[in-house]
């Protein structure tokens, strides 16, 4: 059976419960909304724009942290790989940083930057650079041996080196350091989002909890998650695979 039948046939099930649990009444409609209710809301915030103004601002922090993460996760990287000193001080903090929670970064940035986009912005920064570094440190200190070497016979040496051998090898590392700073980065937004003053999803989200709108609750979750896993697998997954196989550390299909 291909996999979309049966990621349909889950998801119908699901529903299926979820709509049965609403009709038995187990918990009120304030708690558990039916499916149908839900899909209205839903609509409802495309009709009158208020969703797609959210997804937009969301998207802009996200690009801005995103894009600012993986360029400084790569360049911390390849400091740490390169540098002994760098990775025995520096990189045994971003090692204890990188399992903090994106969460608990909020309040601080509140702090330094008021409840502004800064503060989501770096949110998201914290979020996504940790664990690019960490995978750009590990991509370049993993570079075959045998390729050095055979490079080195070639007479190519420093940066040359460097650009041409190691950048080449570490790049299946650092697709996956993306794809990782991605969903951390995405799950960092909703948590700096949910305590900001606005727009975003995560805002949008906060505000909808306050008032007791459990069925915009639901939305908002089911379009974040809608939203993660469509990026992954439609753009990182695939990126992740091609570059995967074009290395030769994956059989093609």
């Amino acid at each position: 059976m291909p996999v979309v039948i049966k990621r349909i046939i889950f998801f119908a099930v699901l529903l299926l419960i979820w709509h049965s649990i609403y009709l038995l009444g187990i918990w009120p409609e304030s708690m558990i909304p039916s499916p149908f209710t839900v899909t209205k809301t839903i609509y409802a915030g495309f009709a009158d724009m208020t969703l797609v103004y959210d997804i937009i601002a969301s998207f802009r922090h996200l690009f801005i942290g995103l894009a600012t993460s993986l360029v400084i996760g790569t360049l911390l990287g390849v400091l740490l790989a390169k540098v002994r000193t760098a990775d025995e001080t520096l990189g045994t903090m971003i090692l204890a940083l990188q399992s903090v929670p994106s969460i608990v970064w909020v309040p601080l940035a509140i702090i330094w930057f008021g409840f502004t986009e800064a503060s989501i912005i770096f949110v998201v920064i914290i979020g996504g650079i940790f664990v690019m570094t960490m995978n750009m440190r590990i991509g370049i200190k993993n570079v075959a041996p045998i390729y050095l070497k055979a490079a080195r016979t070639m007479g190519s040496t420093g940066m040359d080196l460097f650009y041409k051998v190691v950048i080449p090898a570490a790049i299946p590392h650092a697709v996956t350091g993306a794809r990782l700073a991605w969903a951390f980065s995405w799950r960092a937004l909703m948590a700096g989002e949910m305590l900001s003053t606005g727009p975003g999803l995560g805002y949008t989200l906060s505000y909808a909890s306050d008032f007791n709108n459990m069925s915009l609750v639901i939305g908002i979750i089911v379009i974040i998650g809608v939203i993660g896993s469509v990026v992954d697998q439609l753009v990182f997954q695939r990126i992740e695979k091609k570059v995967l196989k074009r290395w030769g550390m994956e059989e093609a299909a």
